[in-house]
């Protein structure tokens, strides 16, 4: 299990203040701490499509 996972980056998404942006949450995937799929879930949003 790669670290952080879902629960801490949801945690750390949603507190107030944030202590992670919507950038770090769509980094996590990149690095494949969490799928596109929990990226909605945690955000509310889509996983933008990666830039060429």
């Amino acid at each position: 299990m790669k670290f952080p996972d879902y629960s801490a980056i949801k945690d750390w998404y949603n507190t107030t203040p944030k202590l992670w942006t919507i950038d770090m949450v769509a980094e996590a995937v990149k690095c494949g701490n969490i799928t596109a799929d929990q990226y909605k879930e945690i955000t509310g949003e889509d996983y933008p499509a990666p830039k060429s």
